[in-house]
């Protein structure tokens, strides 16, 4: 078994005892390597965001969160680099830390021969953008997610510098610039606001209202505006 392979069973394994643990003896057992090997394998797997934690005492062990994974997708090479390939398109946005964690899970659980062929196939694919821009502050991205109010400083296009609570809504992509869409409480409206622009956010504890984002609100005059999301038309 080659570590790649290991590493897929290691999480299937503790994924399905969860939520009892698996001492790293049992699995040095099961496996057929030493339990000092395991512990690094699962080092490794956490410091790749799989969501895997020890409980200490004679009975203790490691354990899987199966509420914040995904059962194995078995992905094809084709589909392995769609996915590659998508991430790669966020690695100047908002979502770079995120895309950069997902792609190091799937590295990890796909087998040697599959991520050897798939990677030849990336290689050969180049995405052409303008000079690269400024990255937006990391942890933008959650705040749609924990739904809480944003205090940013922001520099206009005029070079003009502001600081502003805002509650976030959206986000819209085009080309290589991505855009925070929010409701703005100093200018009481709905803004847009260039993320390479943001120099920082700071989330408050308040939580934002919830506010109803629709397309036409957003007054997009130039190109066509689509969903991401499950049922919606890639093309």
């Amino acid at each position: 078994m080659t570590r790649t392979d290991r590493l897929y069973a290691l999480v299937e394994e503790l994924r399905a005892v969860a939520p009892r643990p698996r001492s790293a003896r049992w699995l040095a057992d099961r496996f057929g390597v030493s339990s000092r090997t395991i512990e690094r394998d699962l080092s490794a797997l956490q410091q790749s965001g799989v969501p895997i934690w020890a409980e200490p005492g004679r009975t203790g062990g490691y354990c899987l969160d199966t509420t914040h994974t995904l059962a194995p997708l078995g992905f094809t090479v084709d589909e392995a680099l769609a996915v590659m390939v998508a991430l790669g398109t966020l690695a100047e946005s908002p979502f770079r830390d995120s895309a950069t964690s997902a792609l190091r899970k799937i590295v990890a659980v796909t087998d040697d021969r599959s991520l050897r062929e798939t990677a030849d196939l990336a290689s050969r694919i180049h995405l052409l953008g303008d000079e690269k821009p400024a990255e937006a502050p990391s942890g933008l991205a959650a705040a749609l997610h924990t739904g809480q109010v944003l205090r940013i400083s922001y520099t206009d296009r005029d070079g003009g510098t502001t600081e502003r609570d805002v509650e976030p809504m959206g986000f819209v992509g085009k080309g290589d610039n991505w855009y925070l869409i929010a409701w703005c409480r100093l200018r009481d409206g709905l803004r847009a606001f260039r993320g390479d622009r943001i120099a920082d956010a700071e989330p408050l504890t308040e939580r934002a209202p919830r506010r109803t984002l629709r397309a036409e609100d957003l007054g997009i005059v130039e190109g066509r505006l689509r969903a991401i999301g499950p049922g919606q038309d890639p093309a």
